[in-house]
């Protein structure tokens, strides 16, 4: 059995290899996102605020150091 030491080292080194493609992945699916609410019955102005909010939002990785601090507290 790993240690908790070993299990932290474990995923915080996975959430770093991760965390490039998880901000390309979340920009990817903007234009999706958007498309897929055009769909809803929503009025064109409440559409158009979406596709707007989305298209300027920034996503923020997270961060690996406070996954390992906060994984190691929670199972320690």
């Amino acid at each position: 059995m790993k240690t908790i030491e070993e299990m932290v080292a474990q995923g915080q080194a996975k959430l770093t290899r991760k965390a490039a493609g998880m901000t390309t992945a979340y920009n990817a699916a903007k234009e999706r996102a958007i498309t897929n609410y055009n769909l809803t019955p929503f009025n064109a102005t409440m559409k158009a605020n979406y596709g707007s909010g989305v298209r300027d939002a920034t996503y923020h990785p997270p961060d690996p150091g406070k996954w390992a601090r906060n994984f190691a507290a929670k199972v320690g």
